[in-house]
């Protein structure tokens, strides 16, 4: 059975639609003070119960829901519950950098899902793959790279480059150029605090290139764009962004509009706001059959991981 919060139902949608299942009925609605409120509509006993819920802003509002839901079907005697959140918030606070008096918040989230009564989780293009390692649980972490690569191959692009947005994405940029059968490049840049990026270097020759920049996360867009606009001073022809999760805060949908960037594709992980949809630089690929096929070989007990092998 796959039920849904409010996060994300569309996608939720389009995955039963694929299970040929209809969605699970539930009121998750709020109280006049802002509480959620969950109720379970069915009956989900001895079941395999799927709550599809990406922890996107509202990050708290929807990680509080997906926790509600968790216990209430858990009270409800559902037999195994596995929380599928295509995009897991807090990902990005995953460790203590330089002994700062910061929380390690996805591990918190972790031991939030776990206590809420979370039997797996399934998730998408985690930011840091370690974050597996903060689960007692298992942990199904699943690649839009088929997404990305599928789409890159249709668009048939002339003079091609990958480019690694930063030192620590060229193992997933070398791998996807790999797949593509062509060169690599790496934007060399210094992070003088969160959100804040400088280009300090290209590493690659991207003169006259078609520039395929791949990251997991597009947030203020304010790398991205300085990077981009990078690429196009050291020569390149186009510049192309691929980003699993288009979290778009802040002023990212102004910067994107900006002409270094030509166009920005994305995963439906997080529902694009009504700017972002009107904005003609940004296009959105699906993953509902991705996520179906996972849940079902899930379901099945069997083999995830084949689906990312050649």
């Amino acid at each position: 059975m796959i039920f849904t919060g409010n996060a994300n139902p569309k996608l939720a949608a389009e995955v039963a639609k694929h299970l040929q299942l209809q969605l699970g009925r539930a009121t998750v609605a709020r109280f006049s003070d802002g509480e959620v409120n969950v109720e379970i509509l069915e009956n989900v006993r001895g079941k395999d119960v799927f709550v599809l819920q990406p922890t996107c802003a509202p990050t708290n509002d929807n990680l509080m829901e997906l926790m509600l839901m968790v216990d209430a079907l858990k009270r409800s005697s559902a037999g195994r519950i596995t929380a599928a959140v295509p995009y897991f918030g807090y990902a990005r606070q995953d460790r203590r950098v330089r002994s700062m008096r910061v929380a390690i918040s996805a591990k918190v989230v972790a031991n939030m899902l776990e206590t809420a009564g979370v039997d797996r989780v399934l998730t998408m293009d985690l930011h840091a793959d370690q974050i597996q390692g903060f689960f007692d649980i298992p942990v199904d972490n699943i690649y839009a790279a088929p997404l990305l690569l599928a789409d890159v191959h249709q668009q048939q692009f002339d003079d091609l480059l990958v480019v690694s947005p930063d030192v620590g994405g060229v193992v997933r940029a070398r791998a996807l150029a790999k797949r593509l059968d062509c060169d690599l490049a790496i934007i060399d840049k210094r992070r003088p605090k969160a959100n804040v990026a400088e280009v300090m270097n290209i590493i690659g020759d991207v003169s006259g290139r078609t520039c395929v920049i791949m990251d997991d996360i597009v947030d203020t867009a304010n790398t991205l764009v300085k990077g981009a606009a990078a690429l196009k001073a050291h020569g390149a022809k186009r510049v192309i962004a691929y980003c699993t999760h288009a979290v778009l805060s802040g002023g990212a949908i102004a910067r994107i509009g900006d002409p270094a960037l030509d166009e920005l594709v994305v995963v439906d992980t997080i529902p694009l706001s009504e700017a972002a949809r009107e904005c003609g630089k940004i296009r959105q690929l699906s993953c509902a059959q991705l996520m179906a096929e996972t849940i079902l070989r899930i379901n099945r007990a069997d083999s995830v991981s084949s689906l990312f092998v050649d």
